[in-house]
């Protein structure tokens, strides 16, 4: 799929892309941080029918419910094409010592080299979750990294 970028002077940059079925829709990014989702005309496609203004905290969520579904699936790929990045999804069992707590609590990264890149609770997808981010028993943790961090990052999760 191509995407159109085009320079908006003094306004910021556009993005466009036309859909497999021939609907043309695309993205604003003002300097300012603000993000209008545009869907052009089908008759005319330079003609906006419809834009909607967004917040940087609502376009990063709409971008993770359009994105994050297909993570592991880009992750798996990347784990073919790097050698000796592996992808490892961990269930946080009960009575883990991180249950309730928060990802910066682990301090995993930094102890073994590897990322927790998402976290699946209930079929919902947090991308890149923040260190405040609190775990729950049952959840599925990506990790991505050598064998030897995600296995410590099992570890971790599972004995502290």
């Amino acid at each position: 799929m191509d995407i159109e970028r085009v320079n908006l002077p003094g306004i910021g940059m556009r993005h466009a892309i036309t859909t497999e079925r021939g609907r043309r829709m695309g993205v604003v990014s003002h300097h300012t941080g603000r993000r209008d989702l545009v869907v052009y005309d089908a008759d005319d496609p330079d003609s906006a029918v419809v834009s909607v203004a967004l917040t940087g905290n609502e376009a990063n969520a709409l971008a993770e419910l359009l994105g994050t579904a297909r993570i592991v699936e880009r992750l798996t790929e990347l784990n073919r094409q790097v050698e000796g990045l592996v992808t490892e999804q961990i269930v946080l069992a009960e009575g883990s010592p991180y249950d309730g707590r928060t990802l910066g609590d682990t301090a995993s990264r930094t102890r073994t080299g590897a990322s927790i890149v998402a976290v699946v609770r209930g079929g919902q997808v947090f991308a890149s979750p923040r260190p405040d981010f609190r775990f729950s028993a049952g959840d599925v943790v990506v990790v991505v990294g050598t064998a030897e961090g995600t296995t410590a990052v099992a570890q971790i999760l599972t004995d502290g």
